[in-house]
């Protein structure tokens, strides 16, 4: 072999060396890059392991709280749907027990008015046939009247 051959081939051989060191290199940098990775992903579960488990006792409270929230305006809105029905039964009883007996004394107001205007009918009634008879008496005594 030649002098320049052997050159080139330690320049190779350098080069591959260098190569070989830089890949060495490269492997324990991702080594610890993996690890460190890998901490990083233990502390994130475990960081979050908790967060998550306190969302879904957040979550179930939060729909406990708008299981009981329902039930809550449910049993108003009974309540109220009743209180509504017993105002409504209270005014229509004392709607009756107003207008039932007012009906009853109008009628009996009617009645003593009607009773009233027929003996007013009545008197004057009297007082006609008394004034005819008065007139008609009048009339006698003067025909009986001489002079």
């Amino acid at each position: 072999m030649n002098g320049s051959s052997e050159i080139w081939l330690a320049v190779i051989a350098v080069a591959v060396a260098i190569m070989a060191v830089i890949q060495v290199g490269m492997v324990v940098a991702s080594l610890r890059v993996a690890r460190r990775i890998g901490r990083i992903a233990s502390e994130l579960e475990s960081g979050v392991k908790p967060l998550i488990a306190h969302l879904t006792t957040v979550s179930s409270e939060a729909s406990r709280a708008a299981t009981m929230a329902a039930a809550q305006v449910e049993r108003f809105d009974v309540l109220v749907s009743d209180f509504s029905n017993r105002i409504d039964q209270t005014l229509t009883t004392a709607q009756r027990f107003v207008t039932g007996p007012a009906r009853e004394g109008m009628a009996i107001v009617a009645g003593v008015r009607a009773a009233v205007s027929a003996l007013q009918g009545l008197r004057e009634a009297s007082r006609r046939r008394s004034a005819v008879r008065s007139a008609a008496g009048e009339e006698e005594e003067e025909s009986l009247f001489i002079g």
